[in-house]
């Protein structure tokens, strides 16, 4: 069964900084992404950005571009979201998700980790 773990959230101020990991295992094939979710005070994951491990292929959702980052280490199935210049906007649980290959939609991931909360204060 792939697992995956979230850490890394945290209170920063509007400004600042925050990484993000998400530690994977149990794939049974070697291609896969991985994609990083926010919830915010409503019912709905919006996709930040994804990652696919066969190609490299790198999507980010606009709000975040130039700011965020997503880098991997698949050999260590490690995922990493560093986040830069961060905004209240930027609140929310974060989620890292599984699917068979880079997508924003959120259907596509079919195993989700715990999530891990951030807080940007104003």
């Amino acid at each position: 069964d792939v697992q995956l773990q979230a850490s890394g959230g945290g209170l920063v101020q509007a400004g600042g900084s925050l990484r993000l990991s998400c530690a994977a295992s149990g794939f049974s094939s070697e291609g896969y992404a991985i994609g990083w979710y926010r919830q915010g005070p409503g019912p709905e994951r919006m996709g930040v950005a994804c990652i696919g491990s066969s190609d490299g292929d790198i999507y980010y959702t606009d709000s975040v571009k130039g700011r965020f980052t997503i880098s991997s280490d698949f050999a260590k199935n490690t995922v990493t979201l560093q986040m830069n210049s961060l905004k209240p906007e930027d609140s929310g649980v974060y989620y890292c998700a599984a699917a068979p290959f880079p997508s924003s939609q959120a259907a596509q991931y079919g195993d989700w980790g715990q999530g891990t909360l951030v807080t940007v204060s104003s």
